[in-house]
């Protein structure tokens, strides 16, 4: 666990010695602001909407806002994992570093698990700094905590899913525009593969379904955390350290 522990501390160092840590952060945090802004003015409006008719109990903030304020953020980490992951080992294997990692004392599981932890650890504190605006939105109203919870436990795995993809499509080259091309490529098919089943039969379109990634945040959006999506979401983060694992496997015996 020690190992591990100081091969995270040293992906964070590396990530926050660079402008990257701070570029991915203020970048995720201002489109999430302005995705929070529209979505808190649209719902301002319906609810004022609501209230002119005369409509009882008034509108849900959870159901017409939350709700798709974390689909959209899921786009948002579309487009920035790629950015985290590419360069975790195709920069080690570029600067030669990584015949030094592989001959210390440490095991392929520690290096992965750090890596991964790493990694996890700036996507959780990009995740981190858009709860202000969260607190805000409890002063101003009264939404349910529990589905806001679940919600970010859901956008927490699916980050997880696209870290430990991303590992292993950098472990398969030197190159770091590659790595982020292939690594967006692959999240990409995982987000839209279940627009093959709209026009499949049942079968298919259950199985393609089940596929996307997408269509596992949609619960926890809603604040439901079904053992599906939980065993979807662990079972995708487990088989990519596998492959990973595999591919630093081979490495090493290469070097």
């Amino acid at each position: 666990m020690r190992n591990t522990l100081a091969i995270v501390d040293k992906e964070l160092r590396s990530y926050f010695a660079s402008p990257i840590a701070y570029i991915l952060i203020g970048f995720f945090s201002l489109l999430f602001g302005w995705f929070f802004y529209v979505y808190l003015m649209a719902f301002n409006q319906q609810s004022q909407q609501m209230m002119q008719f005369g409509q009882g109990g008034g509108a849900n903030i959870n159901q017409m806002m939350i709700r798709g304020l974390f689909q959209n953020t899921a786009v948002i980490i579309l487009f920035t994992m790629p950015m985290i992951t590419m360069r975790t080992y195709s920069e080690e294997k570029r600067s030669g570093t990584i015949e030094l990692l592989l001959t210390s004392p440490v095991t392929d599981l520690e290096i992965i698990l750090g890596k991964f932890l790493g990694a996890l650890a700036l996507y959780a504190s990009m995740l981190l700094v858009t709860m202000h605006s969260m607190a805000m939105l409890f002063k101003i109203s009264n939404p349910e905590w529990r589905p806001i919870a679940a919600g970010y436990l859901g956008l927490l795995l699916m980050g997880g899913c696209f870290i430990s993809t991303g590992l292993f499509i950098s472990s398969l080259t030197k190159n770091q525009i590659v790595a982020g091309f292939l690594t967006f490529v692959t999240f990409l098919m995982f987000w839209i593969v279940s627009w093959i089943g709209e026009s499949s039969g049942p079968t298919t379109q259950a199985v393609v379904s089940y596929l996307s990634i997408i269509e596992h945040l949609e619960d926890f959006a809603r604040g439901i955390i079904d053992t599906k999506n939980m065993v979807y979401y662990l079972s995708f983060i487990t088989f990519g350290l596998f492959l990973t694992a595999k591919s630093v496997d081979r490495e090493r015996w290469r070097g």
